[in-house]
């Protein structure tokens, strides 16, 4: 049982904490920009239905498989791996599984700084007024100006690894739990004032009907996946970081209510931001045809500048997109940090330090891709590439994977019905899904990124 062990980091307070933390893992920049594009994309509410049915069948089974995990061997991903293989009798070969999630989720943090510090500079200018009546070269110009100095990126990102790095070096009571229990719901009363402003909106009727209503001419295969693809990757799986917050997670809570209520969330927030975003751009006159960074810092910029008090509203959009990156970089340095305070001995000061530099380090070869080394490829890639390719296409989905074949597939029974607490249908239900449905999805979204099969 998880009772047997206690983790050497803590332990949250409550469950409620738990869901706030592992939200915040999962909300991120991503998630907030690029969930509503691709819902309106492709077939709307249509999509939603679609999306639904694949955090139902793959998402929520895999995140159900981390926290079991975490919270039984109550360690680091790559010992907790190591532990629990043994306990079963396996190979201790599974602590690479932990590996990869670790090294995933690290490889994206040195990345996922870089854009994050985008946001901290967007915040900076949305106070200076720089948006008013800024035509689309004006606000392109200023994102191209910034993301083409070195020394501006440079700045940005080191502030913003310091902030993830102060926080993750106090801990989970004074570190994570402090932050979380703060930043979370801050993000979520940022995203209903600006909700509650775009109901205000003549673009609110017409952003309803392009998020919700169903199209499903626009559902093909390819649309299945990238429904299986965003499901996976919304909850923020296969990267340690659920897997290390379960450990820390009571051993009384009970893991699937506790999964759904995440995955309730995340997707709340995602639906969310589309309803703060859409109705603003279509009541300027502005389509969101541009996803990724594009619509966020080009063509958003454009609408706060035509709007009344548009540069407190974009200062208040941004803030909140920092507190989504922030909380999400929080569960991305926790699990190298706790699995170098167990390996090292190190203080948890010195191990979040250490792996903060590391990571600080290895992301300046993102930055200058960006700028001065952007003819530099490797494999026809710059780095900033070659890096979110390596670990967001590649390891996470390997390592999703894999997590559902241990858990499903060399978990023993009472070892799983005993962290998951259901009753015999209802556990069925989950091993069928974990055994046979959540990997064949994986599969597919693995296929999908190497090869392209479908387009």
């Amino acid at each position: 049982m998880s009772a047997n062990r206690t983790s050497v980091h803590g332990q949250w307070s409550s469950r409620w904490i738990f869901i706030l933390a592992a939200t915040g893992s999962a909300v991120g920049l991503g998630n907030i920009w690029r969930f509503p594009y691709i819902t309106a994309e492709h077939g709307g509410g249509a999509f939603v239905l679609i999306y639904l049915v694949c955090i139902v069948l793959v998402g929520l089974p895999i995140m159900m498989s981390e926290i079991l995990l975490g919270r039984r061997g109550r360690r680091s991903p790559i010992h907790t791996m190591a532990a629990l293989a043994e306990e079963e009798g396996h190979s201790k070969h599974w602590r690479l599984v932990g590996v990869m999630g670790v090294f995933a989720g690290f490889f994206i943090l040195t990345f996922y700084s870089i854009v994050a510090g985008w946001t901290l500079a967007y915040m900076a200018r949305a106070v200076s007024g720089v948006f008013a009546d800024a035509s689309a070269q004006q606000t392109g110009a200023i994102f191209n100006a910034l993301v083409s100095d070195p020394e501006r990126l440079l700045a940005w990102h080191t502030i913003f690894m310091i902030m993830t790095v102060s926080v993750v070096s106090r801990g989970i009571k004074q570190g994570l739990e402090q932050a979380v229990r703060y930043l979370m719901p801050a993000l979520l009363l940022l995203l209903l004032l600006l909700v509650g402003y775009s109901m205000t909106t003549p673009g609110f009727a017409e952003a309803l009907s392009y998020l919700f209503k169903p199209d499903f001419s626009q559902v093909g295969a390819s649309t299945v996946l990238i429904a299986l693809g965003q499901a996976f990757f919304s909850l923020s799986l296969g990267m340690g970081a659920i897997m290390t917050y379960g450990s820390y997670l009571s051993g009384s809570a009970h893991i699937p209510r506790t999964t759904v209520s995440i995955g309730i969330m995340d997707t709340s927030v995602a639906l969310l931001a589309g309803l703060a975003i859409f109705p603003i751009m279509f009541s300027v006159g502005l389509h969101p045809h541009e996803g990724g960074p594009g619509l966020i810092f080009k063509i958003l910029p454009i609408a706060f500048g035509q709007m009344a008090y548009g540069n407190v509203l974009a200062f208040i959009f941004f803030t909140l997109l920092m507190f989504a990156a922030w909380t999400s970089s929080l569960s991305i340095l926790e699990p190298v940090t706790a699995w170098l305070v167990e390996k090292t001995g190190y203080s948890r000061l010195r191990a979040a330090i250490s792996a903060g530099v590391v990571a600080w380090a290895l992301g300046l070869g993102s930055l200058l891709s960006l700028n001065l080394w952007s003819e530099v490829t490797l494999f026809g890639m710059t780095f900033f590439d070659l890096m979110e390719h390596l670990s967001v296409n590649i390891m996470l989905p390997v390592g999703g994977l894999l997590i559902a074949v241990f858990a499903g597939w060399f978990m023993s029974r009472s070892a799983t019905s005993a962290e998951l607490g259901l009753g015999n249908g209802a556990y069925l239900a989950w091993k069928v899904a974990t055994r046979f449905i959540a990997p064949a999805g994986v599969i597919l979204i693995l296929l999908q990124e190497l090869f392209g099969f479908l387009g």
